[in-house]
């Protein structure tokens, strides 16, 4: 007698959607997540201040300020194929476009168009792989998926200090294009929406207009936000300053900072992993895991206050353990917020918590630079990120009692 084959589980197809929305999101911000690792570069080749080079950072996340608002809303109607995977070919487009840029105020210009295509890519990626897993699962897979940031800025310090020594600081431009154009293509050709759950009661659809009330002052949400802002700070903070800080400060040359901070960035990517799977098995997980990381990098940035600080060895173990946890708690946090919604307002609460975060990304490195300009030290610029954490801990405890 022939047994009839086992019928294949569909939902086995999520390690793809996985690996896919990992890889492109890697490759989407493989450029201006490896700025920090060519600041050296651009300075020399640009004339630029610490300020103008974190100008260049704020320039592309200036446009996600509203399109990650828009892309949400957008992301609850239309495929997410389509919206990551346009995204994803503006970004290539315009940083291939940026290789041609004449100086500082085209690259500005060629950053902020980049920045209208990376607001799909953030939240739509995150979207498809809440889709995929359950809340079991989903810590876990939101931490892998997420830790495609720190990788790929891992891969751009590793990859673009040599292109630029070698051709210039264009040639890095052309290379993010490149790395943003094959994210798309793989996006668009593997990604499926996942199959319909059968068994069960649907799910209720949020009433009209909820995500735009209740959710925005719901505790959880704000929570959310306070959290991210500030850990987000310290995030772009390490990836803008590390490079610069062991230059000046702990007087490395530029190729082994520039490895420190690829190691802290890996770091980073692992953080990202470990972090969001423990916070799928400890009671009060997202939070408790977020609030950990806030305390870890208040410690990490107050060893660099100090004359240990100035230490090569010393500096670089801190900012690996700022690496860590300065990137590592993006993976519970982004499950939190795809947990703090109606299912049918997904896209809106990562969108509209996504959105928070890019006021802190747009301030924070032209404002570091500044600080560092006027005062001549890193010192009001590890001051600074330490008093936002500190004041966003205490008020999310506070709410949390």
């Amino acid at each position: 007698m022939t047994l009839a084959a086992e019928p294949r589980d569909p939902w086995r197809y999520r390690w793809v959607v996985l690996g896919v929305a990992t890889f492109t999101q890697a490759a989407a911000g493989f450029f201006v997540q490896g700025i920090g690792s060519i600041g050296v570069h651009l300075q020399q080749g640009l004339e630029l201040s610490t300020t103008q080079l974190g100008l260049l950072v704020s320039a592309a996340q200036l446009a996600p300020l509203a399109g990650l608002l828009a892309a949400g809303e957008l992301l609850d109607r239309v495929n997410e194929r389509w919206v990551v995977g346009i995204g994803a070919v503006v970004v290539a487009l315009c940083l291939a476009a940026g290789g041609l840029a004449p100086g500082y105020p085209a690259l500005l210009a060629v950053l902020f168009v980049a920045g209208i295509g990376y607001s799909a890519v953030q939240p739509g990626g995150s979207k498809s792989v809440a889709a995929w897993f359950d809340t079991s699962r989903r810590g876990l897979a939101m931490g892998i998926r997420q830790a495609g940031l720190p990788l790929g800025a891992a891969l751009a310090s590793a990859a673009l200090p040599f292109l630029a020594e070698a051709y210039g600081w264009r040639a890095t431009l052309v290379a993010g294009g490149a790395m943003a154009l094959l994210g798309a293509a793989v996006f668009m050709a593997c990604y499926r929406r996942p199959p319909v759950r059968s068994g069960g009661a649907a799910r209720r659809p949020a009433p009209e207009g909820y995500s735009r009330r209740q959710l925005l002052r719901s505790p959880a949400m704000v929570r959310i936000m306070l959290s991210g802002t500030s850990l987000i700070a310290t995030q772009y903070g390490v990836g803008v300053l590390t490079v610069l800080y062991l230059h000046k400060t702990a007087a490395l040359a530029v190729g082994p900072a520039a490895l420190i901070l690829v190691a802290a960035q890996l770091a980073g990517a692992a953080g990202r992993i470990v972090l969001a799977a423990l916070s799928d098995r400890i009671a009060s997980g997202r939070y408790a895991t977020v609030a950990a990381c806030m305390i870890a990098v208040i410690a990490g940035m107050t060893v660099l206050l100090t004359p240990a600080g100035r230490s090569p060895a010393t500096a670089a173990a801190v900012l690996i353990w700022l690496g860590f946890f300065g990137y590592g708690w993006y993976g519970p946090w982004v499950a939190a917020v795809a947990e703090a919604a109606p299912p049918d307002r997904t896209g809106f609460a990562l969108g509209l918590a996504m959105s928070a975060n890019q006021i802190a990304i747009i301030l924070i490195p032209p404002l570091l630079g500044l600080l560092i300009d006027t005062s001549g030290s890193f010192t009001p610029a590890w001051g600074l990120l330490i008093a936002m954490t500190l004041t966003a801990l205490l008020a999310t405890a506070r709410r949390r009692s």
